[in-house]
């Protein structure tokens, strides 16, 4: 195991045996960290007897669910949940968040306002002082594929930068998400910006789904180093 994977595990391990305990329901999210929270909710399922209902973010974690033997649930039958579980690309001083590197965040942030108490999870190079740090790729918009080009014009009057549509990798054409929207990746200017607004005011452009500034959601975050240490930082109220 590499040096940051054994960060991302330590980081998801004590999330997991700190915040979830018997009779929970789980919202389960995204992306690499995530695959060893669910590894450690399967041993302590085994182990402890715990149970557990968990809801997924997104089809990776609903296989992630499967996989590991755990009881799947949805947000139709388990609507309001203890606590949801989830990586992010960066964390900002003010605990503000950029998600959807994979491509799930309005799957994720849905979960997560669902959630009593929502907890982040990542190796030490995600948390930064302001967003744009260490994370390069910008902050993800999800949009309908009709209005994707009036989204980046709007969006690049308003605020600068550089916006792409998201391409995929092993397909031709743009990256299709879960809801079969396409995904624009906004590369803001080094301008001091209200996160809060800016998430406010995006949302409301036509043809906008949600964006990847999870503002004033996460509760608690663990950030895991390489020697198994993780620090824990709670949201200032």
């Amino acid at each position: 195991m590499s040096l940051l994977e054994s960060a991302k595990k330590a980081a998801a391990f004590r999330a997991v045996d700190e915040c979830v305990k018997d009779n929970d329901v789980v919202g389960v999210g995204s992306g690499s960290t995530v695959v060893y929270a669910v590894e450690r909710l399967a041993e302590r399922v085994q182990k402890e007897k715990l149970r557990l209902v968990c809801i997924p973010t997104s089809f990776q974690a609903r296989q992630l669910i499967v996989d590991n033997d755990l009881s799947l649930g949805d947000l139709s039958r388990y609507p309001q949940l203890d606590v949801a579980i989830d990586g992010a690309d960066e964390l900002d001083s003010n605990f503000v968040a950029i998600k959807g590197g994979g491509g799930c965040l309005t799957q994720e942030k849905i979960v997560a306002s669902c959630a009593k108490h929502f907890v982040i999870i990542a190796d030490h190079t995600k948390d930064s002082q302001v967003l744009g740090e260490q994370y390069k790729k910008g902050i993800p918009i999800e949009v309908i594929p009709f209005a994707y080009v009036p989204v980046i014009n709007k969006i690049k009057a308003r605020y600068g930068g550089e916006i792409q549509l998201r391409m995929a990798k092993m397909k031709a054409g743009p990256v299709v998400t879960d809801n079969g929207n396409f995904i624009i990746d906004w590369h803001f200017p080094a301008d001091k910006f209200d996160w809060k607004d800016v998430n406010t005011n995006i949302n409301l452009i036509p043809g906008v789904v949600d964006t990847g500034l999870f503002v004033g959601m996460a509760h608690r975050a663990f950030f895991g180093y390489a020697d198994g240490s993780v620090k824990e930082k709670i949201c200032p109220a």
